[in-house]
């Protein structure tokens, strides 16, 4: 058997991915196939004694896909870098371009022999064949163009293909004129509108694959949580193997610091395993034998052995990437006002354009005066000022949320935020700081809070565990030199044993869970004290000395100072809160009351949080704010997502909004400021549609009656007055 992953070519959506993958798994000598239409590859495993490589292509292209050879991240790069390259190949010829045409319109030196007055033949040829290099650049955009007309579906960059190209073949017209001696042509060479046009769309091109990007790096991301090692018991032996080499039923050997390698069931040993980028639960959950594990988990404590029982595809970890990418896949992309007036449009202003050439021709007889009439209705109603209505108020938008601290990934996020019905908030490093803490300490001794401190995190020091950690941090904070112990036991599951020698006399501690008092028969006297813990949300901490408590510790994760003056604010704009977590639900209840949030989902996993928000989006849009791993799902399952700069890069990456200084204040701003853009775009679309109205009839020679009328190069300078007005309209955002 071999196993090859090939970079696929032609995928669209979702359809394109499994049906390609139902085909393939369908041929024979394929054993396995899975496609993944984010990352465009597939991962095929073959049977080398009846297929070859190039049979599997062969499969890959009789699905009417491509196959473009072995993936391989070098490839993906160099890809991008010819991408990059071409990108400032247009930008170069595109300036050079400018310069040779309107050089001498803005009182700049004119480039010898390229003069348009005294050379006009060399000025016209020069630009000929630059434009000619830039549309050959730029050929997939007109290609896009060609295709939804053939399709039946024009859209913008079918009018911006046709405008294009008609501006470009006048103009060789125009050049074909001038070389015949007819100079006065050079007033009638539209080549830099062409090159412009082809310019701005490559940026957008640019920018919107640099965000597929940051989706794909979020996948490799989460595809590389568990170990690239295992050490798993044969016949009596360790052996250290690949997860590939790992099958279910074998028995899995996890150290203290190691991660678990498979989904399995706990068959010896007792450790707790920190399982907060699945659960978002800020304390490690004991685990013991009947137990089970989580790919990816950390191990803890004590050495532990267990069965494996999902592998590869079946694992939790590979479930979550499998529904981001659906989730990714399947989310309905918002339809912009002007993509909706243009759908409309743009086939009337071809059917315009093609009507006025028919009559024009009929009604002069002349070829030259009908193609002026084409030209100018297709250069009046390029929708440059339509197409920089959006785009425009949401980079100006985007660059001001930024400043404020706001990364808006996509437009839109922008174009919702301010139609949010409800708000998901993990709790786990969103609304709680994601650090367990000391909040509070029953002391029942005669020492002093600072003494029991310091014996605490001197016996807990020797710990691993993060209760322990959070003690040891409190000592540092408050400069709590550490003393000397002695006979150190850690009992996993259950807390920590030692001795601490103090004036000739040995004390024995033991400081632990309520079933570590309990073993060792520590009656627990005040249970109002302990109720009271938890039912604030804390971990309990028993310290005990000689058989006797003498103090209880909790240990939580503060709440973060500005969530509760967010959640207040949303109520008064009529936003739902919920709080969304993987957390035990009377942890999460204690920190929902103290937040004024009524509604708590609790005990979720990822796929479920996504399940919740599918839910909800029934009602109206919803916006997620997480900072784990595990809220990458539900991230991209929310209308909008939003994380928080300190979480993980899958949950940056996953998000369609990033808070840079971890302020959830800001949600209220991004609301506030996708408000503001929203009115900017309608008063955008407004001015620009009326500008076509206007200047379209008068493009098609209705007014010469009048004496009034209008050349190609007119028209050009109306598109640019329209959409001038549109840019300084959207100025007004900043």
């Amino acid at each position: 058997m071999k196993k090859v992953l090939l970079k696929i070519d032609g995928m669209t959506c979702s359809a394109c991915s499994s049906g390609l993958e139902k085909y393939l798994n369908r041929q024979e000598g394929i054993k396995t196939a899975s496609v993944n239409l984010i990352m465009n590859n597939a991962s095929i495993e073959y049977d080398d004694t009846k297929i070859n490589l190039e049979q599997v292509e062969k499969y890959i292209e009789k699905a009417g896909f491509g196959s473009l050879g072995i993936d391989k991240l070098e490839g993906e790069e160099k890809k991008k870098t010819k991408e990059k390259n071409k990108l400032i190949g247009i930008s170069i010829l595109s300036i050079l371009i400018l310069y040779i045409s309107m050089a001498h319109m803005v009182k700049l030196p004119v480039i010898p022999y390229l003069d348009m007055m005294h050379n006009p033949v060399n000025y016209a040829i020069a630009l000929l064949i630059l434009t000619t290099i830039v549309l050959i650049m730029g050929k997939d955009i007109l290609k896009n163009g060609y295709k939804n007309l053939v399709h039946k579906t024009p859209n913008m960059d079918t009018l911006v293909a046709i405008g294009v190209i008609a501006s470009f073949v006048y103009s060789i017209y125009g050049t074909v004129k001038i070389i015949k001696g007819q100079v006065m042509y050079v007033e009638n060479l539209y080549y830099e509108s062409a090159v412009i046009v082809i310019f701005f769309i490559k940026i957008g091109k640019y920018v919107e694959n640099k965000n597929k990007d940051k989706t794909k790096e979020a996948l490799k991301q989460l595809m590389s949580i568990t170990p690239n090692h295992a050490i798993i018991e044969r016949e009596g032996k360790e052996e250290t193997v690949t997860l590939d080499e790992i099958k279910k039923g074998d028995i899995v050997i996890c150290k203290p610091g190691e991660k678990i390698a498979v989904d399995g069931e706990v068959i010896e040993g007792v450790t707790h395993i920190n399982e907060s980028f699945i659960t978002g639960e800020s304390v490690p959950v004991k685990r013991e034998k009947g137990s089970k594990v989580i790919a990816g988990s950390i191990n803890y404590e004590g050495t532990i052995k267990y069965k494996a029982e999902k592998i590869g595809k079946e694992s939790t970890v590979s479930e979550i990437v499998r529904l981001v990418v659906e989730a990714t896949n399947t989310k309905a992309p918002i339809a912009k006002v002007a993509d909706k007036i243009s759908g409309y449009f743009v086939p009337t202003i071809i059917i315009i354009a093609i009507i006025a050439f028919i009559i024009w021709l009929a009604i002069s007889k002349n070829l030259a005066t009908a193609i002026n009439i084409f030209v100018t209705i297709l250069v009046v109603a390029c929708p440059c000022s339509l197409g920089l209505a959006t785009p425009l108020a949401i980079v100006i938008s985007s660059g001001k949320a930024s400043k404020n601290g706001i990364l808006v990934k996509t437009s839109e996020a922008l174009e919702n935020a301010h139609k949010i019905k409800t708000i998901c908030f993990d709790k786990t490093g969103t609304l709680t700081k994601g650090e367990l803490t000391i909040s509070k300490i029953y002391n029942y001794s005669n020492l002093k809070e600072k003494e029991i401190i310091e014996i605490v995190a001197s016996i807990e020091n020797k710990s691993e565990h993060p209760i322990a950690r959070a003690i040891v941090e409190k000592a540092r904070e408050e400069n709590i030199e550490l003393k000397q112990i002695n006979n150190f036991e850690a009992i996993a599951g259950y807390g920590v044993v030692a001795e601490i020698k103090e004036q000739e006399r040995s004390y024995k501690y033991l400081i632990g869970n309520k079933k570590l008092m309990q073993e060792n028969n520590i009656k627990i006297q005040k249970e109002d004290d302990e109720t009271d813990l938890v039912t604030e949300g804390n971990s309990i901490l028993y310290v005990a000395q000689d058989q006797k408590i003498i103090a209880l510790i909790g240990v939580k994760d503060l709440i973060k100072e500005e969530s509760k003056e967010i959640i207040e604010k949303l109520k008064k704009r009529k936003i739902e809160v919920i709080m969304l977590t993987g957390d035990n639900e009377k942890t999460a209840n204690a920190i929902a009351k103290q937040l004024g949030i009524e509604k708590v989902v609790a005990n979720v996993l990822p796929n479920q949080k996504a399940e919740e928000i599918k839910k909800l989006k029934e009602q109206g849009l919803v916006m997620m704010c997480g900072d784990g791993i595990n809220d990458s799902v539900s991230l991209v399952t929310a209308d909008i997502g939003v994380s928080i700069s300190s979480g993980t890069d899958i949950a940056m990456d996953s998000a369609e909004v990033v808070l840079m200084n971890d302020n959830l204040e800001k949600i209220e701003e991004l609301i506030e400021i996708s408000k503001k853009t929203i009115r900017n775009i309608k008063q955008n679309l407004f001015w620009a549609f009326f500008y076509n109205i206007c200047m379209v009839p008068i493009a098609c020679g209705i007014l010469q009656p009048f004496g009034i009328t209008m050349n190609p190069m007119i028209a050009a300078f109306a598109m640019t007055i329209s959409s001038l007005t549109v840019v300084l309209n959207a100025l007004r955002l900043r």
